[in-house]
């Protein structure tokens, strides 16, 4: 089994209503020296595959056409292996 981990940010120059009112809060708790905020989202996917080739195109095509709006964000995603789960019971 794979797990996909993706990271999911605006684009630079988009406008981040919630990065600006994490680094307002920030600011307002005595914390001035952060210069900005970028708020994203970040996602693990557990897939039931051992192909990594085909999990990298098929997890792609799911931040396209859903987990990202490419218009506005972009995506980074790294698939890991999963350790397999121990069968011998004790």
């Amino acid at each position: 089994m794979l797990q996909a981990h993706i990271r999911v940010t605006p684009k630079p120059g988009i406008n981040d209503p919630q990065g600006l009112a994490v680094r307002g809060g920030l600011d307002q708790l005595g914390f001035a020296g952060v210069e900005s905020v970028r708020v994203g989202k970040y996602l693990v996917l557990t897939l039931d595959t051992d192909d990594e080739a085909a999990a990298q195109r098929e997890v792609t095509a799911m931040c396209e056409q859903l987990l990202a709006n490419p218009l506005i964000e972009d995506y980074t995603l790294e698939l890991t292996r999963l350790a397999p789960a121990s069968q011998d019971g004790g």
